[in-house]
């Protein structure tokens, strides 16, 4: 599972949500949790959005 998407499922946050919080499109979370890459500063809204730190980035994505 993708470590995003369990996150938001873990804070029964729903995509849509999760996209308002963190100033995204819907479309922007799915395409991130299906496993696509994303730009940093997008990375770094929705890292703040689930309520980490951005010293957190390297649990909530570990492949960058």
């Amino acid at each position: 599972m993708n470590i995003v998407k369990g996150i938001r499922e873990e804070l029964l946050m729903s995509k849509a949500e999760l996209a308002r919080k963190a100033g995204v499109s819907p479309l922007t979370i799915d395409r991130i949790e299906k496993g696509m890459s994303c730009r940093m500063e997008t990375r770094r809204k929705i890292i703040l959005a689930l309520g980490y730190k951005l010293s957190d980035k390297d649990r909530i994505f570990p492949e960058s």
